[in-house]
């Protein structure tokens, strides 16, 4: 039986993720560097993990990893998703799987700026970005969710940040699954009925042609493996414009996964065990809504 690492078990989305894994036949390790976080309470075990800024971090993270006979990780966190990815061999030495893309696709989606010239030489549609404040909305270059985001005519600080002109449209977010040979399996839009803090609280899943073909074509310009996040805005013409991409699992893939399939369960066979895929029809028009649930921890 596998033992699956998750990343970020405190967060208001990391309990689909854990249900994924337990669901896939696996055991669930959520991790945190709050040691009573709720995701802990909901995992079949659970690691303490050091601050991002531990100048022994993966030193630390290695040994908890070998200590707990981890097989596999699901690296969801920003802030060490690229060293995940530069480490996968590494770890795949050791037994363990990094589920990942490559770190070149990673670092260069980790960067807003990257992203938008890369939107730009393979001619994808995307706003108008700008590394001086000629635009209103001004966010960081590195940055997730809705942080650090301001849409503002005053002067300001513009060091690791970029401006973009606003887009009127509807907002959507793209769930895809791509195989080892970095085709892509699924892609299942979602329209964005709710959001808070940047994060996905409820949503519906739309069949969209235009959307699909130009995630066809991103896909075929450079590669990525297992699941990807992919945001954009569709506007009152039909058009598309892509605004970033995030090359990991992501909060709201829940509703991705109850339209497809269990993309945990995915990954292990087809990544590790090395089974074809065989896509199954997606259910579009599901909507998901969220809302806060509760742990309750005895007295020890």
């Amino acid at each position: 039986m596998y033992k699956i690492l998750t990343e970020a078990s405190g967060s208001m989305t990391a309990a689909y993720l854990i249900k994924a894994v337990q669901s896939a036949g696996c055991l669930a390790v959520a991790s945190d560097i709050d040691e009573n976080c709720a995701g802990r309470f909901l995992a079949d075990d659970f690691l303490v993990m050091p601050a991002v800024h531990d100048p022994q971090l993966w030193e630390k993270i290695t040994k908890a990893l070998l200590a707990a006979h981890i097989n596999v990780v699901i690296p969801s966190l920003d802030e060490t998703l690229l060293a995940w990815a530069q480490q996968k061999e590494r770890f795949r030495e050791l037994g363990i799987y990094v589920m990942l893309s490559e770190p070149d696709t990673v670092r260069r989606f980790q960067d807003k700026w990257l992203a938008y010239n890369f939107f730009r030489e393979i001619g994808v549609p995307t706003p108008a970005t700008g590394l001086e404040q000629k635009y209103p909305l001004v966010k960081p270059r590195h940055g997730r969710g809705s942080q650090g985001i301001k849409i503002t005519d005053n002067p300001i600080d513009m060091d690791g940040m970029i401006s973009q002109e606003l887009i009127e449209g509807e907002e959507y977010t793209v769930d895809v699954f791509c195989d080892r040979d970095a085709a892509p399996v699924y892609i299942i839009p979602r329209r964005r009925i709710a959001v808070k803090e940047g994060k996905s609280t409820g949503g519906q899943t739309v069949y969209n042609k235009e959307i699909i073909m130009w995630i066809r074509k991103i896909c075929r310009e450079i590669p990525f493996l297992g699941p990807v996040n992919f945001q954009c805005f569709v506007c009152a013409d039909g058009s598309v414009r892509f605004i970033e991409i995030n090359p990991r699992i992501a909060g709201g893939m829940a509703l991705g996964f109850a339209a497809s399939e269990n993309w945990v369960k995915l990954m292990i066979h087809h990544f590790i065990q090395g089974e074809a895929i065989i896509p199954k029809p997606v259910q579009y028009g599901l909507e998901m809504r969220r809302y806060y649930a509760e742990v309750f921890i005895p007295s020890s």
